[in-house]
């Protein structure tokens, strides 16, 4: 087979898999694994090159924090601070907004958004139910502050861990470039939410205060299950935390430290293993695994390359490339999975190290990344989980209801950090 053949089967297999992951006609791991396949079967990809492809530090960097979460979940842990949060609040719409954006966004942060979400969402909708209030701004708030929040770390968002492993990023890099531009957005996201909904957000002086001994009323500690695993969870999970910060500086992955900390606490807890792995997305890991080497595909035969090369010749400065790959993938992911997008994207950029400092390019690319799913009802996976359990409580949010607000937060939040990026490393 020529090398000029083995580009049309991996551009066609790859073509062929994003339509089908766009499309939903199968389901997106289904439709990785069978490129992958058709990749391998075909030998455009030859099978000892596998290992190169597949990113073993994202890959198990996921599966030691999914085992972490679904241990530290059966204690009751998120529920507790889902309470605490409402009590903090003392009634007021308001205040209820800011407090569980902001928890949100934190939680986010350290947890994937989909598990984020799942625990605080049906908290939130109980908690509007008291205060007699409609639920949607407070469910959008959630989702844009889950997506937000995953930007500020490494760990915090797939598309995140995924450059990080690729360009040897390392957490405290993530969270001084990508922080600051998380917490500005947050604070832009929360402002422009109340201003839009305001009105659906008044209740009376008496409301307030039937509402806040209401909630008064409800007590955390029934939320633990378990007081002992709760205790070991937040442990360990501060003890995870804490690594990251300094991991690069004790020579370690931030996969073996996910690791180290999801069997500590098996191990301390006597869970039974087979639990926590049954409650592992290994259709997300197996996704993954799929995508990598039909990206890998691209990069055996040359598409890369030649794409990077045709790209400088209309980039001719880093700062000209920062606006194109932060705007082209806010907008790529408020349409299609911020995943795959991130997987084609990475041997992108490092292709153009040649000729640019690629550097600000990774933070340009998290940014559009993880903040373009704000855009529409199915541009991150976070919205569809929170639009779904809201339609099973008879909380309808249509696709335009979310695109009016949520594309004018995707605009001003990806155009605020992008500038951030443009004055830290570019120079006004």
């Amino acid at each position: 087979m020529t090398p000029s053949e083995e580009m049309i089967i991996a551009l066609s297999v790859f073509a062929f898999t994003y339509a089908l992951i766009i499309t939903e006609k199968v389901h997106r791991t289904v439709a990785a694994l069978f490129g992958a396949s058709l990749v391998l079967f075909a030998g455009v990809v030859p099978w000892e090159k596998v290992p190169e492809y597949l990113d073993l530090g994202t890959l198990l960097l996921l599966v030691g924090m999914m085992m972490i979460v679904n241990t530290a979940r059966e204690s009751g842990l998120f529920e507790f601070i889902a309470i605490k949060t409402a009590k903090l609040a003392k009634g007021s719409p308001m205040r209820v907004l800011l407090l569980f954006s902001v928890v949100t966004a934190v939680v986010s942060s350290v947890l994937d958004n989909v598990t984020t979400v799942l625990l605080l969402t049906p908290m939130l909708l109980y908690i509007a139910r008291l205060m007699e209030v409609n639920p949607v701004p407070y469910l959008l708030a959630e989702i844009f502050s889950s997506n937000i929040g995953g930007t500020a770390t490494l760990i915090g968002d797939p598309p995140n861990i995924m450059i990080g492993s690729a360009a040897g990023l390392s957490f405290n890099e993530f969270l001084v470039n990508m922080g600051p531009i998380a917490a500005v957005d947050l604070i832009l996201t929360v402002g422009v939410i109340y201003l839009a909904y305001r009105n659906v957000m008044r209740i009376s002086p008496e409301g307030r205060e039937r509402i806040r001994s209401t909630i008064e009323n409800l007590r955390e500690e029934e939320a633990v299950r378990d007081y002992s695993l709760f205790r070991k969870s937040l442990t360990v999970i501060i003890a995870v935390v804490l690594l990251f910060f300094v991991h690069d500086r004790l020579g370690l992955h931030p996969a073996v430290v996910a690791l180290t900390g999801a069997s500590v606490l098996l191990i301390w807890s006597r869970m039974e293993p087979t639990e926590v792995l049954e409650k592992v997305e290994w259709t997300a890991i197996f996704f993954f695994m799929g995508l990598f080497i039909i990206v890998g595909s691209l990069v055996q035969t040359g598409v890369i390359k030649d794409v990077a090369s045709w790209l400088l010749t209309y980039l001719h400065t880093t700062g000209e490339a920062v606006v194109v790959i932060t705007w082209f993938s806010a907008v790529a992911s408020s349409i299609v999975d911020n995943i795959p997008l991130t997987a084609t994207m990475i041997p992108l950029i490092k292709s153009m190290g040649v000729s640019l400092n690629v550097y600000p390019l990774w933070w340009a690319l998290s940014l559009g990344a993880c903040l373009g799913g704000n855009g529409t009802a199915i541009g991150a996976s976070a919205n569809v989980v929170v639009l779904g359990i809201a339609a099973r409580e008879r909380v309808k949010i249509t696709f335009m209801d979310f695109l009016k607000i949520g594309l004018v937060i995707m605009l001003l939040t990806v155009g605020v950090g992008t500038l951030i990026i443009w004055v830290k490393y570019v120079g006004v």
